[in-house]
Formats: structure tokens, sequence, C-alpha cells
């Protein structure tokens, strides 16, 4: 006696549109971090080489002013590195809430924007104050 084939599950295909539109926001959502990210990376080189372009034109090596630009470029380097990790993180979270069976339910998180933005407030200020120091211990030392 042949066992009967269990019944197939008809999709909802309002359910299943919904999931593909999440998914797809899940990917523009990530490609904006990317180039967010591939932003901040590219900021941070192009600050290392304007910095390594003013060194081999001084005639005067024992000045460095240059230190506090090379820590910049470097911290937004590391700023863009981590938010491409968290983006990539965030996205293999979000497509997993969408490929689970059960209903979809919003889970919150931290924000990614926020911290990058707190982050770069942070360098800004890191930047301002160095620039002043430097800005005034030089026009005192002349």
């Amino acid at each position: 006696m042949k066992e009967p084939i269990p019944a197939r599950k008809t999709p909802n295909i309002q359910t299943e549109l919904a999931k593909e539109r999440n998914r797809a926001a899940a990917e523009r959502t990530l490609m904006a971090w990317i180039r967010t990210s591939l932003t901040l990376i590219s900021f941070g080189f192009g600050i290392d080489v304007i910095v390594s372009a003013i060194r081999s034109f001084q005639v005067v090596r024992d000045i460095n002013p240059v230190r506090l630009s090379r820590i910049l470029g470097l911290a937004f380097i590391g700023l863009g590195i981590y938010a491409m990790i968290m983006a990539m993180i965030q996205h293999q979270q979000e497509l997993y809430h969408i490929r689970r069976d059960e209903e979809y339910l919003y889970t919150p998180r931290h924000s990614l924007a926020l911290t990058v933005a707190i982050a770069l407030v942070c360098i800004a200020v890191f930047a301002f104050i160095g620039i002043l120091i430097s800005a005034f211990t030089h026009k005192h030392s002349m």
C-alpha cells in the first residue's frame, strides 16, 4: 500500500511578496552601507596620501606637524572597516529573520548609523582639538 503524498503547503502570495520586498530593502541598505564604508576608507587613504606627499616635500625633516593627519586617516579607515563588518552582520541577521517560516517579528537593534555618526563626531572633535593645539603652539613658537 502506497503512503499518501503529503499535501504541499500553499504559500500565501502576499506574505511571500512582503518577504521579497523586505529582502530587497535589506540589499539596498547593505549597498548603502558599502558605499558609506568605502567613502570613509577612501577618505582615510586620501588623508594618508596627502600627508605622505607633504612630508616628501619638506625641506626640514625635524618638523612633524602631520602626525595628527595620519592618525585621522587611520581613524577613518578603521571606522569604515567597522561599519562594513557591522553592516554585513546586520544584513545576515535580517535575511535570517526573513527566511524563518514563522511570522516576521520586528526586533529592535542598535542603530549602526547612529554608532557611525557618534564615531565621526568623536573623530571630528579630536581633529579640531589637535588642529587648535597645533595652531597655538606653532604661533607661539615663531
